[in-house]
C-alpha cells in the first residue's frame, strides 16, 4: 500500500487465532418479550427435544446396550488402583438393593439418606433409592465430620425423616451418628461398621434375590416421583430440603446435552470429576450427563486445596477426559502443572473437546494461559463453558452455547427454559420458569410459596446484565446476589457479586475467596483468603503456615499489585474502587455459617463474624496488617 507522499506504508497483519475444537452448538434463537414495565422475558424458539421418563431407565438403557462398558470407576485400596463397575453389573446391583430397600417394608413418603462423599457405592445406593420410589437424600459430610455441634445434620435428620441411612464407614461417622436420633432407622456401612450401632452390610444388601418387585416398582414411577432431595447451602439460615422429581432431572439433562451434542464420531464420553453429589452440579449436571450418554465417570478423589490436587494431576496423567469441569482456583494450579510437564498437558488435551468452570469468574490471564496450552498441544483452542442455575433448578438454567472468548456470562436460556428479567437498578433480578424448576420445599409450604412470583417464576435471587442491550443473543453477564449488594456513604451503590469476582480474579493466584465491606461507609474495603497454595510457590516455602504467607512481603506485593490494576481499570469509580484490604489466617467456618456446605461464603454472616476486622480495616489508623491500595 502507498501513501501521497510516495511513502510505502507497511500494515501489520493482525494474526490470526487458532480455531476453537469444533462443537455443533445449539442455535442462538432467542425470543424476547419486552413488557411496558421494563420486565423482559426471553426463551429458546427451539423446542426441548424428549427425554426419559426417570433416571433409572438410563441406567437399565446402557445396561442392555453396552453391559460390559465402564460406568464407574474408583481408586481403592491401599495401592489405589481402579476399580471399576460396568452398566451390567452395576444394574444387577443396583437391582438386588432396590430388592433389599423393598424388604424393609418402609412406609411411603421417607427416604434413604447418604452421609459419606462420591463413592461407587453412593451411586449405587442413590439408583437402587429411586428404583424403590424413596427419595435419595445426600447430606453433606461437612455436616457430619467438619461440624463440632451437627446442629444442620440434626435439623435436616429431622425434617427428611429418613428410613436408610448409608455410611462408607462408620467408625469415621461414629460422632455424627450419637447425635442424631437412629430409631427405626436402617444404618447400611460399606466399609467398617460403628461399635454399638446396629448396622447392615452393604454387601449382604448387595446380596439380595431380585424378585419381581423390582420391576413392579420401577413401573410405578412416574414423572412426577420424587428422585432426590437435595440442600439448599443454608446461606440464608438453615438448608431447605429441594425436592427434584424424575422429569426435572431428566429434562435438565436432556436441556444441556442439546446445547452442545457429542460429535458421534469423537470419543465416548469420560469425566473425571470431584465435584460433591449432595451439590446438584455434581449430582445431577454431570452425573445424570454421564448417563444419558452412556459414558464412563472416573471419580477423583483429588480436591483443589493445597496438598490434594497431587491425586488430580496424578488421574490425569492416565485418563484423557472429553469434557472437563472445575473451578478456576483448580485450574490455576493445573495450568501450573502443565506449563512444566508436557505429559499432562498431551494426556489432559488429547480428547477434551471442552473445559467448564463453575463456582466463579475464570480470570482472564488464567484463560489465556489455559488457551495458548490448548494451541502448543493440539493447535486449536478449546471452548471454556459455563452455566448458571441453582439447586431448586436442576440446575443448568442457561448456558453459553457458542464459541465465546468472553469469562463471566452466564449465556442465554435452553430449551425449555423462561428467563424473567425484572429491573432493578442498573441491572435486571432474574426468574426462572419451566420443567426443570422444583415444586417446592419438603415440608416447608411458607417456604415454596416465598419463592416464586404470581406467575410462577422462581426468585432465584441473582442479579444479571446483558453484554448488548440492543442484541440479546450476545448472553447475559452474572452481577451478583440482589440482597448483598449495598450503598457507601456517599450513597453510591455497590454490586457485591460482581465487584468480588472481579477482585478475586485480579488479585489472582494468592486470593482464594473474599468478602466486600463498604456497608454504610466511606469506601470499599476486602478481607481476603489466602490461596495457601499459591502463595506457598510464591514464597518458595512449600509447609509456610497462613500466618506466614499473609506476612510476607512477597504474598502482599502481588495483593497490592492487582488490586491496583483492578482499581486503575475502574477509572475512578468508588462503586469499584477498592481502597484497603487484608488477608485473613482463619479460614471460613461451617459451624459460624460463614460457609456453605458447597464451598461458598456467605458474605453477611462472614462480616458479621468478623466484625472486629472490620473495624480494623476501617481504622483511621490502619495497622501494619492492612494493605492500603493507590
Amino acid at each position: 500500500m502507498s501513501n501521497p507522499s510516495g511513502r510505502r506504508t507497511v500494515v501489520a497483519a493482525v494474526p490470526r487465532k487458532p480455531p476453537f475444537r469444533k462443537i455443533e452448538w445449539l442455535e442462538r434463537d432467542i425470543a424476547v418479550e419486552r413488557r411496558s414495565d421494563g420486565v423482559i422475558v426471553l426463551k429458546s424458539r427451539i423446542p426441548l427435544q424428549s427425554y426419559e421418563t426417570h433416571v433409572p431407565a438410563l441406567l437399565a438403557k446402557w445396561a442392555n446396550e453396552a453391559p460390559e462398558r465402564t460406568w464407574l470407576a474408583q481408586r481403592v485400596g491401599a495401592d489405589r488402583q481402579w476399580c471399576r463397575v460396568s452398566y451390567g453389573e452395576a444394574k444387577r446391583t443396583v437391582d438386588a438393593l432396590t430388592q433389599g430397600l423393598l424388604n424393609l417394608g418402609i412406609e411411603e413418603g421417607r427416604s434413604v439418606a447418604i452421609l459419606s462423599g462420591n463413592s461407587i457405592e453412593h451411586a449405587l445406593m442413590t439408583q437402587a433409592a429411586m428404583q424403590a420410589r424413596f427419595p435419595a437424600a445426600p447430606l453433606s459430610p461437612a455436616y457430619s465430620l467438619m461440624s463440632h455441634d451437627h446442629l444442620k445434620l440434626r435439623y435436616l435428620f429431622e425434617l427428611i425423616k429418613p428410613a436408610v441411612l448409608m455410611v462408607q464407614d462408620g467408625p469415621s461417622f461414629e460422632k455424627a451418628l450419637r447425635a442424631i436420633d437412629l430409631t427405626r432407622v436402617t444404618v447400611v456401612h460399606v466399609a467398617r461398621p460403628c461399635d454399638g450401632i446396629k448396622s447392615v452390610s452393604f454387601v449382604d444388601l448387595a446380596a439380595t434375590p431380585v424378585t419381581k418387585d423390582v420391576e413392579d416398582s420401577i413401573a410405578k414411577i412416574t414423572p412426577k416421583t420424587i428422585g432426590k432431595l437435595l440442600f439448599t447451602s443454608g446461606s440464608t439460615g438453615m438448608p431447605k430440603a429441594v425436592i427434584n422429581t424424575q422429569e426435572m432431572m431428566c429434562a435438565n439433562a436432556a436441556m444441556l446435552m442439546q446445547g452442545g451434542p457429542r460429535d458421534p464420531n469423537r470419543p465416548l464420553p469420560t469425566v473425571l470429576d470431584w465435584m460433591p453429589w449432595n451439590h446438584t452440579m455434581g449430582g445431577n449436571a454431570i452425573f445424570n450427563q454421564v448417563l444419558i450418554d452412556g459414558g464412563t465417570l472416573y471419580i477423583d478423589d483429588g480436591r483443589p486445596m493445597p496438598g490434594q490436587f497431587d491425586e488430580t494431576i496424578r488421574n490425569l496423567r492416565e485418563i484423557s477426559p472429553t469434557n472437563y469441569i472445575n473451578v478456576p482456583a483448580a485450574y490455576a494450579v493445573l495450568a501450573a502443572e502443565m506449563e512444566k510437564d508436557d505429559a499432562v498437558c498431551r494426556s489432559f488435551f488429547k480428547n477434551l473437546t471442552v473445559m467448564t468452570y463453575a463456582g466463579a469468574r475464570l480470570p482472564d490471564d488464567l484463560y489465556d494461559r489455559m488457551q495458548a496450552l490448548a494451541v502448543r498441544t493440539t493447535g486449536e483452542r478449546i471452548v471454556f463453558y459455563t452455566a448458571w442455575g441453582s439447586t431448586e433448578t436442576a440446575p443448568g438454567s442457561t448456558g453459553t452455547y457458542w464459541d465465546t472468548e468472553r469469562v463471566g456470562l452466564i449465556g442465554l436460556p435452553l430449551p425449555g427454559v423462561e428467563l424473567k428479567m425484572v429491573p432493578c437498578g442498573s441491572k435486571y433480578e432474574l426468574r426462572l420458569r419451566g420443567v426443570n424448576v422444583t415444586p417446592g420445599y419438603l415440608g416447608q409450604p411458607d417456604l415454596t410459596g416465598a419463592a416464586f412470583d404470581e406467575e410462577g417464576f422462581y426468585c432465584i435471587g441473582d442479579a444479571g446484565v446483558f453484554v448488548d442491550p440492543e442484541d440479546p443473543s450476545h448472553g447475559l453477564i452474572f452481577a451478583g446476589r440482589v440482597v448483598e449488594d449495598f450503598k457507601l456513604t456517599t450513597g453510591t451503590f455497590v454490586h457485591v457479586g460482581s465487584l468480588r469476582t472481579d477482585a478475586i480474579a485480579a488479585a489472582t493466584p494468592v486470593v482464594q475467596d473474599a468478602l466486600v465491606a463498604g456497608q454504610d461507609r466511606p469506601f470499599i474495603g476486602l478481607l481476603a483468603w489466602p490461596n495457601l497454595h499459591a502463595c506457598r510457590q510464591i514464597i518458595g516455602k512449600p509447609d509456610a503456615s497462613y500466618e506466614e504467607v499473609v506476612k510476607h512481603p512477597a504474598v502482599t506485593a502481588c495483593l497490592k499489585r492487582g488490586l491496583e490494576a483492578h482499581n486503575a481499570s475502574s477509572h475512578g469509580a468508588s462503586s469499584l474502587r477498592i481502597a484497603r484490604a487484608m488477608l485473613m489466617v482463619e479460614p471460613a467456618s461451617i459451624d459460624g455459617n460463614e460457609l456453605t456446605d458447597k464451598g461458598y461464603i456467605n458474605q453477611r454472616a462472614g462480616l458479621e463474624r468478623r466484625a472486629a476486622l472490620v473495624e480494623r480495616l476501617y481504622a483511621d489508623l490502619p495497622g501494619d496488617d492492612v494493605i492500603v491500595l493507590q
